[in-house]
């Protein structure tokens, strides 16, 4: 599941529903709004386990609840009822799941990380956990689409050499990047089938967080788990 920008308490720039508690928001005001997509979800407030992502590319295996797990921007259980939650505003929040073995992952995918690996590493932390390559389902989450993603032509150039089929043209005609299109090779190259892409792009969707239309924003959330 992904949020969207309404249904929590937040206040101008962050109206309303913003699950970040890095961006500069009240943070009483992000604990409710985590309290309410907890209560949402019907898991409880202490079965929704959060990241401090910082661009890397590391996965962390969680067993139990924690209150946040820092320095990581990837997650992996086989704990039912163990919501792993990704907050991004542009970058790719990518879900996984093998439904048959009962592991789960979540990836924040921004330039950085998704160039340096860290949806194949959830990846193979989702393999040690148990799961089978062949039962991995994938949903990547709303995220700047290429359309709307402009950068310079030597970084989208590095981009492709490292995650191919993400260098693209943007809506003005000029060097872009679709991360999602370069994650959907990636993980069609490691063997997964199974992939949906939610269209949105959060540039574009004034319904959703997006830091490239205008920051200071909120963040977005999306969830994973397996009951």
């Amino acid at each position: 599941m992904t949020t969207t920008r309404s249904g929590g308490v937040s206040t101008p720039p962050y109206d309303t529903f913003n699950l970040g508690d890095h961006v500069g928001d009240d943070p009483a005001a992000v604990a409710a709004n985590r309290r309410r997509l907890a209560t949402a979800t019907g898991l409880g407030e202490d079965r929704v386990i959060w990241m401090h992502q910082v661009h890397g590319v590391r996965v962390e295996t969680v067993e139990g609840p924690r209150p946040r797990v820092e320095d990581t921007d990837a997650l992996v259980t086989a704990t039912p009822r163990l919501a792993l939650a990704v907050v991004t505003a542009d970058c790719v929040p990518v879900l996984l799941a093998d439904a048959r073995a009962g592991v789960v992952g979540a990836a924040h995918a921004g330039r950085v990380g998704a160039q340096n690996g860290v949806v194949p590493r959830t990846v193979e932390a989702m393999l040690r956990a148990g799961a089978q390559l062949a039962d991995i389902s994938v949903l990547l989450g709303p995220a700047v689409s290429g359309t709307n993603y402009e950068v310079p032509a030597a970084m989208a150039d590095e981009v492709e050499a490292a995650l191919p089929g993400s260098r693209t043209v943007t809506a003005k005609g000029t060097p872009g990047l679709d991360l999602r299109a370069g994650i959907v090779r990636q993980l069609k190259d490691l063997g997964v089938a199974a992939i949906d892409v939610d269209p949105r792009c959060t540039v574009a969707d004034k319904a959703l967080f997006s830091h490239r239309r205008g920051a200071p924003t909120g963040r977005l959330a999306s969830l994973v788990w397996v009951e």
